[in-house]
């Protein structure tokens, strides 16, 4: 009789066992699963970031074209360092770009100083035992600003005739940081460009 009690009691404890384990797989998978989307949506943020970085860099480094900085006059110098000079048209392009090169497709919101930019990874959490993530992309949000650093500092009058080109132009930055634009030796926007104003990811 014990014997045949012990083989009993066997034989009902092994659809438990099989219930625990299949149980302990499908957590596992689980688990894995929830890996594979944080990845995925850690991909999805890198590349907003970098996109909406790259736009706000292309915008700061590309003025309107067509302006000659060394014609400005002093109160053209205030909007150039308020920032309202840039050309953005191509700020979205280069977003666009450095999306696709972290395998993303990116959809741009261009401001004034701000680049808002919303990202869909291309690839997908992939199949498992959660139905639905084969068709889940990674998607995320980045906003990029442009943050002037200068203003115009005291600049003599211009002598002689009206239209004639001001003396070199000065410029105060944060940190007692001091500049000048030389309209007779002007250098490249960019070069510029990078002391007069900061790029960062918005808070």
């Amino acid at each position: 009789m014990t014997t045949w009690k012990r083989l009993g009691d066997r034989g009902q404890a092994f659809p438990i066992y099989v219930i625990v384990v299949a149980g302990l797989l499908f957590a596992a998978f689980a688990f894995f699963v929830v890996g594979q989307a944080s990845v995925t949506r850690s991909n999805a943020q890198r590349a907003a970031d970098a996109a909406a970085l790259a736009a706000a860099l292309e915008a700061r480094d590309h003025l309107t074209p067509g302006l000659d900085l060394a014609a400005l006059q002093p109160q053209d110098w205030k909007k150039v360092l308020e920032g309202k000079f840039f050309y953005a048209q191509g700020a979205c392009v280069a977003a666009a770009d450095f999306a696709a090169r972290n395998d993303a497709t990116a959809t741009c919101h261009p401001s004034v100083l701000s680049f808002e930019v919303e990202v869909r990874g291309n690839g997908t959490v992939g199949k498992s035992v959660i139905p639905g993530t084969e068709a889940m992309h990674g998607t995320a949000n980045a906003t990029a600003v442009i943050e002037p650093r200068c203003h115009l500092g005291q600049t003599p009058p211009a002598e002689g005739a009206p239209d004639k080109p001001p003396g070199p132009i000065k410029i105060e930055c944060k940190g007692g940081k001091e500049l000048a634009f030389d309209p007779l030796k002007p250098n490249p926007w960019r070069t510029l460009a990078r002391s007069l104003f900061d790029v960062r990811l918005a808070d």
